[in-house]
């Protein structure tokens, strides 16, 4: 499956962005990122068809994974942004239709979008 990222961006600390990920198929779906020397880490998870979410402890409240299954796109909607929040974001696809915080737990992986918070 190809997975295509999109919507990051430059915000100043306090903004808000929306990060989208187009997955054709039926698939659990999450969101990672990855800031510059650091290991890639889990940030939301959403299951098929989406009555479940995980979260990172670190973006809970902030942070709201939604899929919208007719456009086959998962959303990451990403409100009061601070500046530890920069990094690469990756979408990734599940095979399995359960939440997942891990990255072994997903099969495919798409090209990561850039989110930067300035201060």
């Amino acid at each position: 499956v190809q997975l295509q990222a999109s919507g990051g961006g430059l915000v100043q600390a306090g903004g808000s962005l929306r990060l989208s990920c187009a997955a054709s198929g039926h698939y659990g779906m999450g969101w990672f990122r990855q800031a510059p020397g650091k290991e890639r880490e889990f940030v939301a998870s959403i299951s098929w068809p989406g009555r479940s979410t995980d979260y990172a402890r670190s973006v809970k409240g902030r942070f709201t994974i939604s899929r919208d299954n007719t456009k086959n796109t998962a959303y990451l909607q990403m409100n009061s942004l601070k500046p530890e929040d920069t990094a690469v974001y990756y979408c990734a696809a599940s095979n399995w239709y359960t939440v997942g915080n891990t990255r072994s737990h997903y099969n495919h992986w798409g090209q990561g979008t850039q989110v930067t918070v300035s201060s």
